[in-house]
């Protein structure tokens, strides 16, 4: 069972725009080598929406191959086209060395909850991997109900978790409620991770796991274990990164935060996200140096 922290792995890019695979491998190996309980390629804080099809497939082959198995791989994948998203499904059933499929909500077309039923029950079939359904509202403007969440995890027994990166705790302890035994909670949140896994949750897919594996792992680790103090110690020494983290548009901040600590060569990032502005650079020092 997917379970802890499970870090959203950013996509390293030379300056020019190119896929920097030599930082993706360091990068990999740290986060592991730091604790990490899994990892996300090719989701939203990798950039997923500026990689063609090509480019994605590459990077999941890569981190394959860097990660050996030696801790859970998700592969992120959804599109605003149903058949489109199958497509990518295909290709990424012929790989090996991936453990679960990420798939998001379908963004900019805002469609029903029976369509959004629909979408992911075509998924389900396509997929080969176990799917893990992701709800994050606030950038596709639209949101997976309850009740459809549920309704999906009752009718295909592949559908085995969800993201839910509403920050709505609510939604956790309705969840928690009435699922499926087998179906995994996971917060998408890195501001409210901790309650909502003191709230029964399983663990986070974070954005604030890239700068610290080590520190948030252990955050999980206590949280999970209902060591409530310890967990709680950690998380207040981390919330002054959650919010650095998103003083502009997550995979901003993380990016530039990476490579001021050398953990990547480059910040660059594809357009139309541009380098964190320099308003916020001695800000985020000071909280990079806070944080040991």
């Amino acid at each position: 069972m997917l379970r802890g922290c499970i870090t959203a792995i950013v996509t390293p890019f030379f300056e020019d725009g190119s896929i920097d695979y030599q930082s993706l491998t360091k990068f990999t190996e740290w986060q592991i080598n730091n604790g990490v309980s899994g990892l996300v390629v090719v989701g939203s804080t990798g950039e997923a929406a500026a990689l063609t099809d090509s480019e994605k497939l590459a990077v999941i082959r890569h981190v394959v191959e860097v990660n050996r198995g030696r801790v859970p791989l998700i592969v992120g994948s959804g599109t605003a086209a149903t058949a489109m998203t199958l497509e990518f499904i295909d290709e990424v059933n012929q790989l090996s060395g991936v453990d679960y499929l990420m798939c998001l909500v379908p963004y900019y077309v805002k469609p029903t909850q029976n369509g959004l039923y629909q979408h992911f029950a075509a998924v389900a079939k396509r997929s080969k991997f176990p799917v893990i359904l992701y709800n994050v509202p606030g950038r596709t403007a639209c949101n997976l109900a309850d009740d459809t969440v549920l309704r999906l995890a009752r009718d295909f027994e592949n559908i085995v978790a969800i993201k839910d990166a509403t920050g709505d705790l609510k939604r956790c302890t309705y969840l928690m409620a009435n699922k499926p035994e087998r179906f995994t909670l996971l917060s998408g949140d890195d501001f409210s991770a901790l309650a909502f896994m003191l709230a029964g949750g399983s663990g986070v897919i974070s954005v604030a796991s890239n700068i610290r594996p080590s520190q948030f792992s252990q955050m999980c680790a206590y949280a999970l274990a209902g060591e409530r103090d310890a967990a709680l110690a950690i998380n207040k020494q981390l919330s002054s990164l959650y919010d650095a983290l998103f003083c502009e548009s997550n995979p901003i901040p993380v990016k530039w935060g990476l490579c001021e600590e050398q953990q990547i060569a480059y910040g660059t990032l594809r357009l139309p996200l541009t380098e964190l502005s320099s308003s916020y650079h001695n800000r985020f020092r000071d909280i990079l140096e806070q944080i040991q």
